[in-house]
Parts: C-alpha cells; sequence; structure tokens
C-alpha cells in the first residue's frame, strides 16, 4: 500500500502530476495519490502497465491482474512514467 504523505505535503496536488501527458504505448506505474479520490481498486497499487488511449482526463491502461490482463481508467495524477526496460523482466 501506499505509505502516508509527509506533514507539509498532506492535502496538497502537485499540478504537474495532475496534468501529465501519456501517448499511447508509454509504460506506467500506479502510484495513489492520498489527496484524491480513488476509481480503481487498491490492489493495483504498484503495478506496472502500458497506456492503451486517453479517455477524457483520464487514461486507459492495461494491467495484468492475476495474469489476466485487464484495463482501468485512471487519472493522471495516480500514474508515473517509466522506463520501458523496468517493465519486461
Amino acid at each position: 500500500m501506499a505509505k502516508r504523505k509527509k506533514i507539509r505535503e498532506a492535502g496538497k496536488i502537485s499540478f504537474s502530476r495532475a496534468f501529465q501527458d501519456f501517448k499511447a504505448g508509454d509504460a506506467v506505474s500506479v502510484v495513489i495519490e492520498k489527496a484524491k479520490p480513488l476509481g480503481f481498486p487498491k490492489r493495483i497499487q504498484g503495478r506496472c502497465g502500458i497506456v492503451e488511449e486517453r479517455r477524457g482526463r483520464s487514461f486507459v491502461v492495461s494491467i495484468n491482474d492475476l495474469e489476466k490482463e485487464k484495463k482501468f481508467i485512471i487519472d493522471p495524477s495516480h500514474l508515473k512514467k517509466i522506463n520501458i526496460a523496468k517493465l519486461i523482466r
């Protein structure tokens, strides 16, 4: 699970994280932003996936959940871009 925020960061949302943009095919990691409500299950915290498309302000991310590929619609403040080499093990 995501740890708590530091006291000076509690309740704040970083504008750079809230308005970041991804392209289709980008590798991302799910990092829960505690200041915003979730629209997806907590069990995908820390999972890596691939951005499929943009849907409104959010992104459709395909993530392997228990060996099944599932698609989640996630707000960009909960996503962090990663290097694709880290995704391939």
